[in-house]
């Protein structure tokens, strides 16, 4: 299958999940104005929803579209963490030292217009090393959000973190699948395509041939964090179908 190079990256945050094909947008039309005096739209997701509107039917609902984003040779012996009232909770203990979770909105930066939205699910599947040390970031700010933690108070806490070393580099070897077509990473992009992504201490994206004309490795660099993550596209999807990139 033949790689398209106008696809374009859409971070998710931690999981980083997505990237999309650009398509061509037509010339923006004029559009009409308000009425002098008239209050400016919301963002249509200014504020954190009904926490009902984040989960899933159920906790099995949960488990099984965490797995979805590997495939079942290394999902279904990895551990699943599932949301709860203040955080995620372990919900199947595996054996393989993989970490499945399927993250919410609040993974995307602090300044993402989608940052709260309800719609938002990305399931990712965690190696040991990027378990121990790039998970523990959205975890923690899971709890924050649920908290209801204001934005700016989440972002000084972050900046504090990465100062005192609390949030440090990726260790060496951290990975993560993305493969699950059931994702929906924006509104815009959807569940993008099936891909790993590799986590590296900050570093340049052209060092490694991201991001570079006709290459099919994309790059982009963790707003507060001192993580460069690294997006490879793969063929197929967790369940073994093919992705049909336009």
């Amino acid at each position: 299958m033949a790689l398209s190079t106008s696809w374009r990256f859409v971070p998710i945050g931690f999981a980083l999940s997505a990237c999309a094909s650009a398509p061509s947008v037509p010339p923006a039309q004029p559009q009409p104005q308000a009425p002098a005096g008239a209050a400016s739209p919301q963002p249509a997701y200014s504020a954190m929803a009904p926490i009902a509107q984040y989960r899933e039917a159920s906790t099995a609902d949960e488990v099984a579209f965490a797995r979805s984003a590997a495939p079942p040779s290394v999902s279904d012996q990895a551990d699943v963490l599932v949301l709860g009232e203040r955080g995620y909770t372990l919900a199947e203990k595996g054996s393989n030292g993989f970490v499945c979770i399927l993250e919410r909105s609040w993974a995307k930066d602090f300044d993402d217009p989608e940052f709260f939205s309800p719609k938002v699910r990305g399931p990712n599947c965690y190696n040991q090393a990027a378990a121990r040390s790039v998970l523990p970031v959205y975890l923690q700010r899971t709890e924050w959000v649920l908290a209801a933690v204001p934005v700016p108070e989440m972002v000084e806490r972050t900046k504090a973190a990465v100062a005192s070393g609390q949030i440090h580099a990726p260790e060496v070897g951290s990975m993560c699948f993305m493969m699950s077509k059931r994702g929906h990473l924006s509104d815009e992009d959807g569940h993008w395509h099936p891909h790993v992504m590799l986590y590296l201490p900050r570093t340049k994206a052209a060092d490694w041939g991201a991001n570079l004309k006709g290459s099919a490795v994309f790059a982009v660099d963790e707003a507060l964090v001192p993580i460069t993550i690294f997006l490879v596209p793969v063929r197929k999807w967790s369940d073994g179908t093919l992705d049909m990139p336009t």
